[in-house]
């Protein structure tokens, strides 16, 4: 069940990277009012070196519903690491940075340890760091000062679509009260998949605005996945973290 968690942070992780560009400067919107939600959007981005806390999860298919506890840590641009405890004993570990994703779960004996490439290999479109950290944040998973957007005021926040469409279809959703994500949603129709990612609330925590809870719902090919993060007992910069992660030895190498 963990991997699976895992593995449907990912699978929207592989909806969201097709197409992605890098090294733009500026704001490409033109649109005067648009360039400034824009460029607020990111002058709010959560400043913080690190991050450890609490992570629920609730994972729902067709077929099952589980919730399991996590323990979260993240070092800003660096590493980010779950770990998942049953009655104080770890049973499933995370450990993912710029570079690598690493994961092993005790019930099953299994893990996968490979680089963004091995994955981005396997799903056949790049896949890098950066884009995860943003869903966890509440920051677009896409730069928005890449491209041209169509922008619209509505009642539920200033959106923003692409003005031309490419290959996966986008529209992100900006709170109008602190410029934070409050949707983002990207499809992939002639590979008949999808991704939607919500922010129900945001909290307070250190005078840092920080997401409180993330809804995420995958599709692809007529499946629906949901998996639902609230984050709890948050504690910024508070000191060096430590990443602990050893793949146990005699482990069964997986694909995810």
């Amino acid at each position: 069940m963990y991997r699976k968690i895992l593995g449907l942070v990912l699978l929207s992780l592989f909806v969201v990277s097709c197409g992605s560009r890098k090294g733009v400067k500026g704001i490409a919107t033109k649109n005067a009012e648009a360039a400034n939600i824009i460029e607020s959007h990111y002058n709010s981005e959560t400043d913080f070196k690190t991050l450890s806390g609490k992570l629920r999860t609730v994972y729902q298919s067709e077929d099952r519903t589980q919730s399991v506890n996590l323990s979260f840590r993240m070092e800003k641009d660096k590493a980010i690491w779950m770990s998942a405890s049953v009655l104080g004993f770890p049973v499933a570990k995370a450990y993912i940075t710029p570079s690598r994703v690493s994961y092993y779960e005790k019930v099953s004996q299994t893990y996968f340890d490979g680089d963004f490439r091995l994955l981005s290999n396997l799903l056949g479109t790049p896949l890098d760091f950066q884009k995860l950290q943003n869903l966890l944040i509440g920051q677009a998973i896409y730069d928005l000062r890449e491209e041209e957007f169509e922008f619209s005021q509505t009642a539920k926040g200033f959106q923003f679509m692409p003005s031309e469409e490419g290959l996966i279809k986008k529209m992100f959703l900006l709170d109008p009260k602190n410029f934070k994500t409050s949707a983002q949603q990207l499809a992939q129709t002639q590979e008949n998949k999808s991704v939607t990612v919500t922010y129900s609330d945001y909290q307070q925590v250190e005078g840092k605005i920080f997401p409180e809870e993330i809804n995420i719902i995958a599709n692809e090919a007529g499946s629906s996945t949901r998996i639902e993060l609230t984050y709890r007992s948050l504690e910024f910069d508070g000191g060096e973290l430590s990443f602990p992660f050893d793949i146990p030895a005699g482990y069964e190498e997986i694909s995810l």
